[in-house]
């Protein structure tokens, strides 16, 4: 239970649908009171949050191989991180252009997010998100700490090219 947060940021940034993530952590959910003696050590949450990666992975293989378009705006309601990214909150003096600014770049970080392949994008979120170490997400993930190393540096690589070119279309408009 103390992992549910967790479980389900991760399967919200995958699935890319708020309804299909809660089905995913309920099933994931499932399968870990029923697995719950292959628990080896104490790492709950990194054995927690592969059961509901692997979930992800299966519900968006039935999907086809096909993603849907992520509504940036559903996914950042509901997650305090996100939804105060660029928000002024209590800070005195801001003025309306630079909380504009601020809106606008937390939406082009969702959408920069939104680019990535699934792949990259979880595990930047595990990462960046959840502050996972690198054996942490390795266990997740299932793949050794070298692939989390190299994939982590493909995905900040691509992320930042997808976030530099969606400021650069904002200057051009």
């Amino acid at each position: 239970m103390v992992h549910l947060n967790a479980a389900y940021n991760l399967a919200r940034w995958l699935m890319s649908d708020e309804a299909d993530a809660r089905d995913v952590v309920q099933i994931a959910s499932l399968r870990a009171l029923t697995y719950l003696d292959s628990l080896r050590g104490d790492d709950a949450k990194a054995w927690f949050l592969g059961i509901v990666r692997n979930c992800c992975m299966t519900a968006l293989s039935e999907r086809s191989g096909r993603i849907a378009d992520m509504d940036v705006d559903a996914v950042v309601l509901g997650n305090e991180e996100l939804e105060t990214l660029g928000s002024s909150g209590a800070i005195p003096g801001l003025d309306p252009e630079n909380e504009m600014m601020r809106r606008d770049n937390r939406a082009h970080v969702n959408q920069a997010l939104q680019q990535l392949p699934v792949g990259h994008r979880e595990v930047l979120i595990l990462r960046e998100m959840e502050e996972m170490s690198y054996d942490e997400i390795a266990a997740v993930m299932d793949v050794p700490i070298g692939t989390v190393m190299s994939r982590l540096s493909r995905a900040r690589f691509l992320f930042k090219q997808a976030f530099l070119g969606l400021n650069q279309g904002k200057h051009h408009e």
